[in-house]
């Protein structure tokens, strides 16, 4: 059992930056992968970034420059530094585990809201 609990949403004006903080809990395996997702109203949910254990990272092209994902391992947490945020960043944002097998496990999600 993994659970995953996020922070660090809410309101910021363009421009602006948040930081996402997931902790998680339970059967972690430093292996795997940990991810940011995002969801829009409307639309699909998506990919945003991705560290793998090696300390490898996938950015989404929108947000490359702007956003960087990191992990402490010692202590299962992944954060997401975002600055220069824009509107269409706005989105309810879900830390994800992703396990070598198995299906992904996910956070409740936190609301973004970018707007002046």
């Amino acid at each position: 059992q993994v659970q995953l609990v996020e922070s660090g949403g809410g309101l910021v004006q363009p421009g602006g930056s948040l930081r996402l903080s997931c902790a998680a809990s339970g059967s972690i395996f430093s292996i795997s992968a940990m991810a940011w997702y995002r969801q829009a109203p409307g639309k699909e949910r998506e990919l945003v970034a991705r560290i793998n254990s090696g300390g490898f990272t996938y950015y989404v092209d929108t947000v490359k420059g702007r956003f960087t994902i990191s992990r402490d391992s010692a202590k299962n947490t992944v954060s997401l530094q975002m600055s220069s945020l824009k509107p269409e960043d706005t989105a309810v944002y879900y830390c994800a585990y992703e396990p070598i097998r198995g299906p992904l496990y996910w956070g409740q999600g936190t609301q973004v809201t970018v707007s002046s």
